[in-house]
């Protein structure tokens, strides 16, 4: 797994931006593949997680992850749900130790939070949909309900797709746009008539950052490009490949 060096600092949590390996699945999902919702083995997948809960300090069934659905929805949790028994939401927000909060990615942007003062932490799903009607600040907002303060926040993007593999159509672009005209500097110009490169991990930061958080970082690393590492949604979907694993970044408050 990855980790930053913000969060890492911080005393009383653990938390990972997995990669690919370390995991038991095969063929197109070697090997760390967490993603329920795939085609994969249920077991293969069973194992994976409980490898990175393990990693974590935490129970398997500790291992929390939402069923996502590219909205902006924060969800408050205080206690283990059976994995088919999970909200609906993109986001999972906690005080309580022991809880690792998970949110799976093939592209889209993992935000992990923490504010160490009031020992809160929160995972979120950003992808562009996510990301611009306001998960990021709904997180924020379920923290603050749990005692977080905005300026005490690390927030910090793991592995997403860059910009520079990220081509998008016009009506992508106008939506952006019209939501507000500043975007227009996420955008630059694509080869292909009537395409842009959207720089997804500029837009997530952009938005930390006006939200007033303590500290806004990226590990700055490509899923799209770095297949040895990382699982891509775009990727498989290029090669006409019928299904793609998915990542998993966790966070969670240590008992003590």
């Amino acid at each position: 797994m990855l980790t930053s060096p913000d969060l890492s600092a911080l005393p009383g949590l653990s938390h990972g931006f997995f990669t690919r390996r370390g995991g038991v699945s095969g063929g197109l999902y070697a090997s760390l593949n967490i993603g329920l919702g795939s085609k994969d083995e249920r077991a293969a997948v069973t194992e994976n997680r409980a490898r990175v809960a393990s990693l974590l300090g935490v129970a398997p069934g500790a291992l929390l992850s939402p069923y996502q659905h590219h909205s902006p929805d924060a969800i408050v949790v205080d206690a283990p749900f059976e994995p088919g028994a999970q909200p609906r939401g993109d986001a999972l927000v906690t005080d309580r130790p022991g809880l690792a909060l998970a949110i799976s990615t093939a592209d889209c942007g993992p935000v992990l939070f923490a504010d160490p003062q009031a020992r809160v932490v929160g995972a979120a799903h950003a992808g562009w949909r996510g990301a611009l009607t306001g998960v990021l600040e709904a997180t924020l907002a379920a923290m603050q309900r749990l005692g977080a303060r905005n300026e005490r926040v690390i927030a910090v993007l793991g592995p997403t797709i860059s910009g520079a593999n990220y081509e998008v159509g016009e009506e992508f672009r106008a939506r952006f746009l019209d939501a507000d005209g500043a975007n227009e500097r996420f955008f630059s110009p694509s080869d292909k008539a009537g395409h842009a490169l959207f720089d997804l991990p500029a837009y997530i930061l952009a938005r930390l950052d006006a939200a007033g958080v303590a500290t806004a970082a990226s590990l700055d690393r490509c899923t799209y490009a770095e297949e040895e590492l990382f699982f891509s949604y775009r990727r498989a979907t290029h090669r006409g490949e019928p299904d793609y694993g998915r990542l998993v970044s966790a966070i969670t408050l240590s008992e003590s």
